[in-house]
């Protein structure tokens, strides 16, 4: 009945496409005769197709009812297996359970002695991360970190010698930490460039190369780096040590260790006394540069005082005015006038006076006005510093007080220099105006004695 239906459906369906294709039949033919012939021959045509069409259907409906029944058997297959491996799972369960239980029974105390053999393992493996001596003996971290995997699963127990080593790597960081020794590894040169170097390790705390360079411990992966900035002053210690073979030298060793050594890098990031005076700015260079300035007034005002000291001590041993000093011409002026009266030489003589000490007193002023403004240009940096320190606090916050502190110490330094440039001015000053007034007295006191002589010559007469 099935069969017949479906028959029918595929004929009708066929039915459908002749109905459908003859107009086009119509189209092509010349006659009723012709077209009737073309339909005739479309339907046996479409009868073959629908037979062929129908055998193909049945040919498919076979196929899948037979993949239908292969996906069933291999179901059943796979259920089957599930099941069994399910019954193996609980089994191999049951026996772990049951040898994990002998295994307890028969480590009894080895369960303890493990438990503290990996609690210092683990100690120890945190003090080779971060030991120099690392560095000498790459490999203890591995053996360290193959032994804690050992005692902390089931599958394999640590042998006798490896309990052992354990004592001896301890013994041996204990021991190395107290000695002094060369041995060769790969640096990292502060370009980023690797290569092979004699190293000198001093105990735990620094390590350096042939060139006095002092290197960092990197524990990460356990290399050396030499520091980007050095502790200068104690190079050339350093470079001693590492070529040395044999004897006492002195070494600069930062007690806080290799790898966040605080003392060695207090030094590293202290500015030098360059980096000092240009954290001025301008202002420190405008102080630096009139400090210069009073430096060589003074220095040139020494010289010429001192010649001039020389010269009048020189005419003071002689009778005869010398026009080279200002003592020689200031008593020339009594020479060309020995008549004159006491009065008017006196008044000449004090004109004369007049005329050296402008000679004599040359650059001192400035000198005083250089003493007096260093102070207040560097008070001037340092007001300026500040407001630019907490502008940047206004509009960063201060998050980081390390770099608020660092722009204030910065402000200072010009505060420095002022006074560093006052003080020494303020003492040339003083210096090179005694100079000046010694000669000024000297010159006093021989006038007076001259008008002396001249007044008591006048009255003999």
């Amino acid at each position: 009945m099935k069969r017949n239906l479906f028959k029918a459906a595929v004929l009708a369906f066929g039915g459908m496409i002749a109905v459908a294709a003859m107009p086009a039949m119509a189209e092509d033919a010349k006659s009723l005769d012709e077209l009737l012939k073309m339909v005739r021959q479309g339907y046996a045509t479409d009868a073959r197709e629908n037979k062929a069409r129908e055998q193909r259907f049945v040919a498919a409906r076979y196929d899948q009812q037979k993949t239908l029944d292969e996906a069933k058997r291999t179901l059943a297959a796979e259920e089957k297996r599930s099941s069994d491996l399910e019954n193996s799972f609980e089994a191999n369960e049951t026996v772990i359970t049951e040898r994990q239980r002998t295994l307890k029974e028969r480590l009894g105390t080895l369960t303890e002695l493990f438990g503290h053999l990996t609690s210092t393992a683990g100690d120890l493996r945190s003090n080779f991360q971060s030991s120099l001596v690392s560095t000498q003996f790459p490999q203890r971290e591995q053996f360290i970190d193959d032994l804690i995997a050992k005692m902390s699963g089931a599958e394999e127990l640590p042998s006798i010698e490896e309990i052992e080593r354990v004592w001896f790597e301890l013994q041996r960081e204990m021991t190395e930490s107290g000695r002094v020794v060369k041995f060769r590894t790969t640096v990292t040169s502060a370009g980023g460039e690797k290569s092979e170097q004699d190293v000198v390790r001093v105990g735990t705390f620094n390590a350096v190369n042939t060139d006095g360079e002092y290197l960092q411990y990197i524990a990460e992966n356990g290399t050396l780096a030499v520091l980007s900035r050095q502790p200068t002053r104690y190079m050339d210690w350093a470079e001693d040590l590492a070529n040395a073979t044999s004897g006492m030298h002195p070494f600069g060793v930062d007690p806080t260790g290799p790898t966040g050594g605080s003392y060695l890098a207090a030094l590293i990031d202290s500015p030098t006394l360059g980096e000092r005076w240009h954290q001025g700015g301008v202002v420190g260079y405008v102080i630096t540069a009139v400090g210069a300035l009073a430096m060589l007034i003074a220095i040139w005002r020494l010289i010429v005082l001192t010649l001039e000291d020389m010269k009048v001590n020189s005419q003071l041993k002689t009778k005869k005015a010398n026009s080279n000093n200002s003592l020689g011409r200031v008593l020339k002026v009594h020479e060309d006038n020995p008549n004159m009266d006491p009065e008017t030489l006196e008044l000449k003589l004090s004109e004369a006076i007049l005329k050296e000490t402008p000679r004599l007193e040359n650059s001192l002023n400035l000198l005083k006005i250089i003493a007096a403004v260093a102070p207040l240009l560097g008070l001037l940096g340092t007001v300026t510093g500040m407001i630019i320190t907490f502008q940047a606090i206004t509009i960063f916050g201060a998050g980081d007080p390390k770099a608020m502190a660092g722009g204030i110490s910065g402000a200072l330094v010009t505060t420095v220099l002022g006074l560093v440039v006052a003080i020494p001015t303020v003492l040339l000053h003083t210096f090179v105006s005694g100079r000046a007034k010694k000669i000024l007295h000297v010159l006093d006191q021989q006038t007076t004695g001259i008008i002396a002589e001249h007044t008591e010559g006048h009255a003999g007469n």
